[in-house]
């Protein structure tokens, strides 16, 4: 553990030439041209959580995508991007995700290929620690190499959004709802995080932190302008840089955390080996992160008040209701099937309400917030 090379670089914008530079240099900075061989199935794995312009900071910069590829193909590898966001996982919906991200005329115009046939298998996780069994799509279980191309973001539930948080995507779309409820704590459900990130284990990770995003991510935050880009053949040294840099603490990170417990990655930057920049200048501590915090602080109160307290103070989606269209999708994702649609308007059923922000993070208008009680907080 400790010693992992991480690769972080000022880059200022997401022109192609650039890209391809700095990508070029990652490679040969991280040994990575001499793994990929000709002929060799190479699988991109971008966050596409929704369908979303690349300007909103949702999705990972197709620029970015196309660069890593153009470096594949050079290497002699084949492209294929594949992913798996929330909602029904059928060709329709990946086509449209493809489409409205960007991808699409990328994938045309640099000749890679798309994953649109949606076939998946259960498989059984040897080294799980807390889920041994769940559903993966085909491509992340058949390729030769695993490129990890995550979006720096933050996000309602877990806190942090990068190489690791990443990989869910791996999951078939309506499995993510089913795994929430089976790990509605964010502890297990970081753990079962780790579980399959060490399933996986992407042979690159590369961090789209140009355009982060900031506030209510993973989906509802505002895009922020970071100016850099990371890599590394370890996700759990990638995030913890990349946590570090958005003035977060690594160890506050339950899934950082379980990884180091298990010897899987380090907890500081001072861990790593940073062969290009340092994390501090580069960073801004002032990076606003997501409304939903931790309730640890109620393990310390006398038991009998730890029910009433954990009650007010977990963070709770709150629907706008003038501007809900009643589009379902929350309904759709919600993984204890509390949300209902009542004359066009989005309704939750709070007492079965796990709080994990399926329905903040895929609505579609950004309407569902994160609400937060602040009278606890001292």
């Amino acid at each position: 553990m400790g010693g992992e090379k991480v690769w972080l670089s000022r880059c200022g914008g997401y022109a192609s030439e650039e890209l391809l530079r700095q990508m070029e240099e990652a490679f040969t900075a991280l040994g990575v041209w001499e793994e990929i061989r000709p002929g060799m199935k190479v699988v991109l794995k971008p966050n596409l959580v929704m369908s979303s312009k690349p300007e909103a900071a949702i999705a990972t910069h197709p620029a970015l995508v196309a660069a890593v590829g153009k470096c594949v193909q050079k290497a002699g590898g084949e492209v294929l991007i594949a992913e798996s966001p929330g909602g029904p996982y059928t060709p329709a919906a990946m086509k449209a995700i493809f489409r409205g991200c960007g991808y699409t005329d990328m994938a045309k115009d640099c000749g890679f290929a798309l994953y649109t046939e949606c076939k998946s298998r259960e498989v059984t996780l040897p080294r799980a620690q807390r889920c041994r069994q769940l559903s993966v799509a085909e491509p992340f279980l058949t390729r030769d190499y695993l490129i990890d191309l995550c979006k720096l973001k933050t996000h309602g539930m877990v806190g942090f959004s990068g190489a690791v948080k990443n990989l869910f995507g791996a999951v078939p779309g309506l499995q993510k709802p089913e795994l929430h409820c089976r790990f509605p704590e964010k502890q297990p459900f970081s753990e079962m995080l780790v579980d399959l990130c060490d399933f996986l284990q992407p042979d690159l990770c590369i961090m789209d932190g140009i355009l982060a995003m900031e506030g209510n991510g993973p989906t509802g935050g505002q895009p922020r302008k970071m100016g850099v880009l990371g890599a590394s053949k370890s996700p759990y040294a990638l995030d913890v840089c990349g946590a570090s840099l958005i003035g977060m603490k690594p160890e506050s990170v339950l899934m950082l955390k379980e990884a180091n417990r298990r010897g899987l990655g380090p907890l500081s930057p001072e861990e790593c080996q940073l062969v290009k920049e340092p994390v501090a200048p580069l960073a801004q501590p002032d990076f606003v992160k997501a409304k939903a915090s931790s309730t640890d602080f109620i393990d310390r109160l006398p038991s009998f008040l730890r029910p009433a307290a954990k009650k007010i103070a977990t963070p709770t989606p709150k629907i706008r209701k003038k501007e809900c269209v009643g589009c379902g999708r929350c309904a759709e994702s919600c993984p204890q099937h509390t949300i209902q649609i009542r004359e066009g308007k989005a309704v939750i059923d709070y007492k079965n309400c796990i709080r994990c922000f399926c329905c903040h993070e895929m609505c579609p208008k950004h309407v569902i917030d994160i609400r937060r009680w602040s009278v606890l907080h001292f």
